[in-house]
């Protein structure tokens, strides 16, 4: 049977050797797939040779996150006591999967965990609207379920739930959490489909008013890949400012995952993208394809925001590892440039 593009994801002319295989992560956190009911959820290679793809297996994954109180007013989502990052863990299923959330509260204030892109119940929606969510010191359990696209009797197609998606506070400080997202109570979400290309590594990219990741340049996250290797995006936004998201050197399909299904597939191809208050997209892109290694930015393109500390790098290393000298020479540059940038939102 002659290979699908549509399941291999088409990104051009690209040599088996520029494809590599490796454990999916983030660049500050590992993606989260707990302890299922049924068999668990696992990558299979067997569709496709050489690449790795998310394969549906129906479970119900079950993790515990533990909301904290972090230094300078910040709060996070974390894994284990002590653990709390911004943003919190990245949230990764497959369409079909189900996935329960035990949250923590171990601070002083009311707060709650609200999803979106993904099927809940009035007792799991997170706001206060519905009296869900957690009053200082409680333990309480956030059911989401993802599903397929579904047939809706002759009237078209309703959409399934694949996506990048997010997860934010919805009870901090008022009943729409506003005071939670400026402090860091969020994080990334993604639900893939049956034959999605997994990823290398995955960097969470979230602008939050005039910050990334609640820190300012020269702060920001560089994000770290070696030449080569598949690396996800997903970008998030949060606040009350408009935005726009620039990748130097790479470009991807305007689509749900970045990559074409076919040698004639037209979707626009771009390398910037609005990213405002709520809305996230994601792609996927072959680190340094055309390009070769080196330091390249990330940033906002509204003029004043980068200029104001929204920027960032994503290094690409050699494929030995090592770190370009014009690499190195360009991080020194950016660290210099921006060195009167720092703190958090809110």
């Amino acid at each position: 049977m002659a290979d699908n593009p549509v399941r291999r994801g088409w990104l051009g002319h690209l040599s088996r050797r520029s494809v590599l295989a490796g454990a999916v992560a983030s660049a500050a956190f590992p993606a989260v797939a707990a302890s299922t009911s049924a068999a668990p959820s696992s990558p299979s290679s067997a569709a496709v040779p050489g690449l790795r793809t998310a394969r549906a297996a129906g479970t119900t994954q079950r993790v515990t996150i533990y909301a904290e109180a972090l230094s300078g007013g910040r709060f996070g989502y974390g894994l284990a006591p002590g653990e709390a990052t911004i943003p919190g863990p990245l949230l990764e299923i497959v369409e079909g999967d189900t996935l329960e959330i035990t949250l923590v509260n171990t601070t002083s204030q009311r707060l709650s965990i609200h999803p979106h892109g993904v099927d809940y119940d009035v007792f799991s929606d997170g706001s206060p609207f519905n009296a869900s969510f957690n009053e200082p010191g409680e333990t309480r359990t956030y059911v989401w379920r993802s599903k397929e696209r579904t047939s809706a009797g002759g009237r078209g197609w309703l959409p399934g739930t694949a996506g990048y998606w997010h997860y934010h506070d919805h009870a901090l400080g008022g009943d729409h959490g506003t005071q939670g997202l400026q402090k860091g109570l969020y994080g990334g979400l993604i639900v893939r489909r049956k034959g999605d290309l997994l990823p290398d590594k995955t960097f969470v990219v979230v602008f939050n008013d005039m910050t990334i990741n609640n820190l300012m340049a020269p702060m920001t996250p560089m994000f770290d890949a070696v030449l080569g290797e598949r690396v996800e995006w997903l970008c998030i936004g949060h606040g009350s400012m408009e935005h726009t998201f620039h990748l130097h050197a790479h470009r991807w399909a305007d689509n749900r995952t970045g990559y074409l299904d076919g040698p004639n597939d037209l979707t626009q191809a771009v390398d910037n993208k609005d990213l405002n208050p709520g809305s996230s997209f994601g792609f996927q892109v072959i680190a340094g394809d055309g390009v070769g290694a080196g330091a390249w930015m990330y940033h906002c393109h509204v003029q004043f925001h980068s200029d104001g500390g929204m920027a960032g790098v994503f290094l690409v290393r050699n494929e030995d590892g090592s770190i370009p000298d014009h690499a190195q020479e360009a991080i020194e540059r950016f660290h210099g440039g921006h060195g009167g940038h720092q703190g958090h939102a809110g």
